[in-house]
């Protein structure tokens, strides 16, 4: 026998050419839609009907269910019935645009917003049962650093490190491994910012949390640095740490994340690994650049059959290929499919 579903009449702009489109379906489907104008093909998600669950992941440290946020005086959910987990050793990236709900969320369970529904748990306790001793757990780096602009770099990381309940990782280790220990006794206050924002990474990982929290942790960062934090990230994965990441540069989610949530208007549309919506939404084919008479050509091959096609074995012999690859989606053009908005 079928589950009753509440229909749901939505209105949605195509992501092409803005034509207003209304559509119906059933709680908890997916469906694509094709705009008559334009016929560019969209995905679009009614949102599931509110169900009170019980987490039984207890290898999860960090699960989210049912989450609701709205602020004082406000009507409007900021965030509404986001569920998710994260498992040690395991990055998720939330990702958004601007106002989407990533940083409020991150806030929520941080334990820096109260008064929200739904539940949240942290190594395996609610979060409403843990006291101050959960910052002894989670570390957590801010978008917008915070630091004492008059104190040195050390004299902020020591500071920081006083609040803690437990042995500290030193702060000149922390300086050395994102490379400011030539500058560990300047001013912070005469920092760039992409000094600051490798300050505020390196004070997150002071009490060697088991759970991070990243807020955008590249911004302000030149690609050097920007790679040299990333693979720090990647080191502490490899540590058991989990790690919750909000971005809305899809390049730093597509390398460093296990798994990747989209969040429109305080709602998480889904969560699904990059590789496996490139894969599921890419073309399957591959295309070659190559020279013939000193003139370039682009030729579209179909993955099937590939080693048998006689034109794609032709233009490999005669070594003048200069370009080949897959057309994989983008996690840009996915979320796009998927959200009918567009990260900026």
């Amino acid at each position: 026998m079928m589950e009753d579903s509440t229909i749901i009449t939505k209105k949605v702009s195509c992501p092409n050419c803005k034509n207003v489109l209304s559509v119906q379906g059933t709680t908890g489907e997916t469906i694509e839609i094709i705009c008559p104008n334009c016929k560019t093909a969209s995905i679009l998600s009614f949102p599931k009907e509110k169900t009170i669950t019980k987490t039984t992941n207890q290898s999860a440290a960090v699960a989210v269910q049912n989450l609701e946020f709205k602020y004082p005086k406000s009507d409007k959910k900021v965030v509404h019935n986001v569920s998710f987990n994260i498992k040690k050793g395991e990055i998720l990236g939330l990702l958004g645009p601007n106002g989407a709900g990533k940083t409020t969320t991150q806030k929520i369970i941080t334990g820096l917003l109260r008064n929200y529904e739904g539940t949240i748990e942290l190594l395996g306790k609610n979060l409403h049962h843990w006291n101050i001793d959960i910052y002894n757990k989670i570390g957590v780096g801010f978008e917008l650093p915070n630091h004492y602009q008059k104190l040195t770099a050390r004299e902020n990381l020591e500071l920081f490190a006083s609040f803690y309940r437990q042995k500290t990782i030193s702060p000149m280790k922390l300086l050395e491994m994102v490379e400011l220990d030539k500058d560990a006794d300047q001013l912070v206050g005469t920092f760039s910012k992409g000094m600051k924002s490798k300050l505020n990474f390196a004070r997150s990982l002071l009490n060697n949390p088991e759970i991070l929290f990243l807020d955008e942790p590249t911004t302000g960062l030149d690609p050097v640095n920007s790679r040299l934090i990333k693979n720090i990230i990647k080191e502490k994965r490899k540590e058991g740490k989990a790690i919750f990441l909000t971005t809305h540069n899809m390049n730093d989610a597509d390398e460093l994340c296990d798994r990747v949530g989209f969040i429109v208007d305080g709602e998480l549309v889904l969560v699904e690994s990059p590789r496996e919506l490139k894969i599921r939404h890419g073309k399957k084919i591959v295309k070659v650049e190559y020279l013939k008479d000193d003139e370039l050509f682009r030729q579209d091959f179909n993955l099937q059959n590939l080693a048998d096609n006689k034109d794609f074995l032709d233009i490999l012999r005669t070594g003048t290929v200069q370009t080949i690859h897959t057309a994989e989606a983008t996690l840009d053009d996915i979320f796009i499919k998927a959200t009918g908005r567009q990260i900026k």
